[in-house]
């Protein structure tokens, strides 16, 4: 049940398991922004004047700090977005993870590199370049903040929040964990602004790049006013990621990978396998085993162990993707599964499997962000390559296939930022995110994340 709030005064937190509101949070004035700053700028010159391996020992505080308050952390997450709980305990397990590896092979990104001038008279520094505001999403509340802020951090900068509204409480403990951690103070500072005060953080002085995950409408917006202050962005947007399972291709296997890959948080997911193109001959059996394992799912309370999908992060979400699901039929879909809202205080929609979706129908052009699976057909290999590559967006996608070879082939046909053989769509520190098209530009994670905010420095001795 909605609630009549003034959202031009506060963020609010709702619990969407049963409507209630949680805390609101007063928007910050342009006095309280300005201070903000001063901290954050503050901060980075203490926090830029350490080694490498002075902000590595951070980062291991940071790990001990997470694991220590998972519980807590888990719950907020659980109660400000519905993530259900063991799902995001395990979020904050995979921040962790990602501070470890981070303070045990971050050091080394920031040594300075060797170039082909002879005698080694020139070399290249990778130095900070100052506060990065970063504009993040709500569906994971901890590791979209951790994912950008642990290799910009690590690099020597400060990393200024501006959360999702409706999830603050999250954005506020891990303020809280940083403190915990040793972390100079303002080095990483959460904004609570309106978008009309961060147009001003954005124009400010103190900060010198934004990074944005979120919408396509959102990170153009945000890129056009740091493009025009001569600011760089990086963008990680939105996704219809395709899933592609060829005849040759394990079958069990890629069943269990596509309900994990499309349900997970309960859909709401960039990189989810949005699009399950099909070819023919394993169309019907695949389509089968997928219908009967996501029955299989427990729908309910989110605090729930047993939970595995929970209710949607927002209400109005809610309705504009039952909008886009009403209009696939519409368009001449199938429903093989679910299709409609779950009545009830909660925010539960469920589990949508839709087939004979074709190029035109709305969950193919469009990005759905929730727990609905489009089934797709595909004659062959080459069509299959064709139809994942008709979308405006090029963030990830899957291929499932007996041939190593073939599946090499293919992934090079794909426009995305990543391609994951026999396996679904995943973040992790070792390799780089992002995409290309609409899901944006830039990367994040691995080293390509601790040098997108960095001044490569070249400096030359004695050069003749």
């Amino acid at each position: 049940m909605t609630q009549k709030i003034d959202h031009q005064q506060f963020a609010v937190s709702l619990n969407p398991a049963n409507g209630e509101e949680l805390k609101r949070y007063a928007y910050e004035t342009e006095a309280s922004l300005d201070h903000s700053l001063r901290l954050a700028e503050a901060g980075f010159k203490s926090w830029s004047s350490l080694s490498g391996d002075a902000r590595a020992s951070v980062l291991s505080k940071m790990a001990v700090a997470l694991r220590r308050n998972i519980e807590a952390l888990a719950m907020m997450a659980t109660r400000e977005m519905g993530k259900p709980v063991s799902q995001a305990r395990a979020e904050v397990e995979k921040c962790a993870v990602l501070c470890d590896w981070y303070a045990e092979h971050g050091p080394a990104m920031l040594v300075d590199e060797k170039t082909s001038i002879e005698n080694d008279k020139a070399f290249v520094s990778h130095l900070p370049i100052g506060g990065i505001l970063a504009v993040m999403p709500w569906n994971f509340p901890y590791w979209q903040i951790m994912r950008g802020a642990v290799p910009i951090l690590l690099g020597g900068n400060a990393y200024v929040l501006k959360h999702a509204p409706n999830v603050m409480g999250c954005a506020y403990l891990i303020q809280d964990m940083w403190a915990e951690a040793g972390l100079p103070e303002g080095t990483f500072a959460v904004i609570n602004v309106t978008n009309d005060l961060v147009s001003k953080a954005i124009l400010d002085s103190r900060i010198a790049a934004v990074a944005v995950t979120g919408s396509v409408r959102a990170g153009s917006a945000i890129a056009a006013q740091a493009g025009a202050a001569l600011k760089k962005s990086v963008l990680e947007l939105g996704g219809s990621d395709p899933f592609i399972v060829l005849a040759d291709a394990d079958l069990e296997g890629a069943v269990r990978a596509a309900v994990v890959g499309r349900f997970q948080n309960t859909g709401q997911i960039c990189i989810a396998a949005k699009r399950i193109i099909l070819e023919k001959p394993i169309q019907a059996e695949f389509t089968e085993r997928f219908v009967a394992a996501v029955k299989d799912l427990k729908i309910g309370d989110p605090e729930a162990e047993d939970t595995y999908i929970g209710p949607m992060a927002r209400y109005d979400l809610r309705d504009e993707m039952d909008g886009q699901v009403q209009g696939t039929i519409d368009g001449g879909a199938t429903v093989l599964l679910g299709g409609n809202k779950i009545d009830g205080p909660g925010n539960y929609y469920e589990p949508t499997i839709l087939t004979n979706v074709t190029p035109g129908m709305v969950s193919f052009d469009q990005e759905i962000f929730g727990p609905v699976a489009s089934l797709i057909t595909a004659d062959d290999a080459d069509q299959a390559i064709e139809l994942a590559n008709m979308s405006e967006f090029g963030l990830s996608g899957a291929i499932w296939t007996g041939d190593a070879v073939k599946a090499k082939s293919i992934a090079r046909r794909l426009q995305t930022g990543g391609v994951f053989v026999n396996g679904f769509s995943a973040s992790d520190p070792r390799v780089p995110i992002g995409g290309i098209k609409k899901s944006g530009y830039g990367r994040e994670l691995s080293h390509f994340g601790v040098r997108e905010f960095t001044n490569a420095q070249t400096v030359w001795f004695d050069r003749k």
